[in-house]
């Protein structure tokens, strides 16, 4: 017989196992199956919040209006590149690498917080929401932010994330030329958008994995693999990431902000969610992240923008009407590709023509008639290096090791210039 004290005990106990079981949650993804959490601190980290917006934000981008599949999320691609992580630790324990469980978990959670900072669309307003701050550094703030909140539980994994912790190849394993991020985002952006090109073999890479010398180094047979993971990761670059329409697409999301902005800050108003109407009308920059400024920015996601866009096409305003419809419709701007540089008298006429067709004023024809460039390196010969271990033990960077590799595809810049106009315009053209 249980007397009603050490009943009310045993259930309590009861209680928190089935809590902290239900703590140990598994995902099924289409890329490796399924996914485990490891432990109840990083069940807590993805339930929280900040983490949980990366459900709303797109992982490609404006992509989708080229590739109709790619719709998958940061929060996708943080749980795909947790789970590399957990292999990755698997087989370098295997081989004799000494990896502590607080190392571990701190590594798991660096990873798993990596793109925590991205705003609405990923990359493609990383400079237009706030100013001069790069997504990295946010995620540093949510970090710091959360750590607070665990009550310093997320110390060490900062500490990886920032490269001050003394086993350098953890840092390696997060950000590098042959990283946990890389290797997700390749195969499931591959996936997604249906560019076959892409499509890596991450398990190959992962089971060649070692550790000389506090370096991240690959066994020697896996150069193929290395090979085949760059030429990857260039492809995509150029059939998917910098794919024209993708390219166009995101640079008028840009102007479209910009002038949002310009209007609010002249006091014109517009319809918006409450966040996204105080970064419009703030110029906000590094130092002024306050905790207040980094919850605002928290809920911030696509959803905010895209019904902004929807409202705004509506608006008064010429411009601003103009280029929100471009995005609702997919009816985008004409872009051309050179390897040359355009002149700026091609640009001059362009501008000209369009100050006949669009109610604009000359200031104005920046929103619909510009011209960049893109630029793009398969494999970087100034950073850290790929580092192969050979049979003998030595080491060497894997463009040296490697015949393919030395061909100029992988470490010389590709540069391409582009210009952007009104369809009408080249429409008057060939009249």
């Amino acid at each position: 017989m249980i007397d009603s004290k050490s009943k009310s005990v045993y259930l309590q106990s009861n209680i928190k196992a089935v809590s902290r079981t239900n703590k140990l949650k598994i995902f099924n993804d289409p890329i490796y199956g399924f996914i485990s959490i490891p432990n109840e601190l990083v069940f807590d980290l993805i339930q929280h919040p900040y983490f949980q917006r990366l459900r709303r934000i797109s992982q490609m981008g404006l992509s989708y209006l080229v590739y109709p599949g790619a719709h998958h999320t940061r929060f996708h691609h943080a749980l795909g590149a947790m789970h590399l992580m957990q292999k990755a630790v698997e087989v370098l324990r295997f081989k004799g690498v000494l990896i502590s469980q607080d190392e571990e978990t701190a590594l798991y959670i660096a990873i798993l917080l990596h793109d925590i900072g991205h705003g609405p669309f990923s990359h493609a307003l990383e400079q237009s929401i706030v100013e001069n701050v790069h997504h990295e550094e946010i995620s540093l703030l949510f970090m710091h932010q959360l750590n607070e909140e665990f009550e310093g539980k997320l110390i060490l994994a900062i500490q990886i994330f920032k490269g001050e912790y003394h086993r350098k190849f953890m840092l390696q394993l997060i950000s590098s030329q042959l990283d946990m991020d890389r290797m997700d985002y390749l195969k499931r952006d591959s996936f997604y958008s249906g560019v076959a090109e892409g499509n890596i073999n991450s398990d190959r890479l992962i089971q060649m994995l070692h550790v000389v010398d506090d370096v991240l180094v690959v066994e020697e047979k896996a150069i193929y693999s290395i090979e085949k993971f760059l030429m990857a990761r260039r492809l995509m670059y150029w059939q998917a990431y910098l794919h024209k329409t993708s390219l166009v697409a995101e640079l008028i999301l840009t102007k479209a902000l910009k002038r949002a902005k310009e209007l609010s800050q002249k006091g014109v108003v517009l319809d918006a969610s409450q966040p996204l109407l105080f970064f419009l009308t703030n110029k906000i920059e590094k130092e002024d992240f306050t905790a207040t400024i980094l919850e605002k920015f928290s809920q911030l996601d696509d959803f905010d923008i895209m019904s902004a866009l929807k409202s705004w096409q509506y608006h008064n305003d010429f411009v601003l009407s103009s280029l929100s419809k471009m995005i609702i419709n997919r009816d985008l701007l004409k872009v051309k590709l050179s390897n040359e540089k355009f002149e700026r008298e091609v640009l001059t006429a362009y501008k000209e023509q369009l100050l006949i067709e669009y109610p604009v004023s000359i200031s104005e024809t920046d929103y619909f008639v510009f011209k960049g460039k893109i630029k793009t390196l398969g494999y970087n010969k100034e950073a850290q290096p790929i580092q192969i271990v050979k049979k003998d033990r030595t080491i060497e960077d894997v463009v040296i090791s490697s015949d393919q590799l030395n061909s100029r595809a992988f470490s010389k810049p590709v540069t391409k210039y582009y210009i952007c106009f009104p369809k009408v315009l080249e429409e008057i053209n060939k009249l």
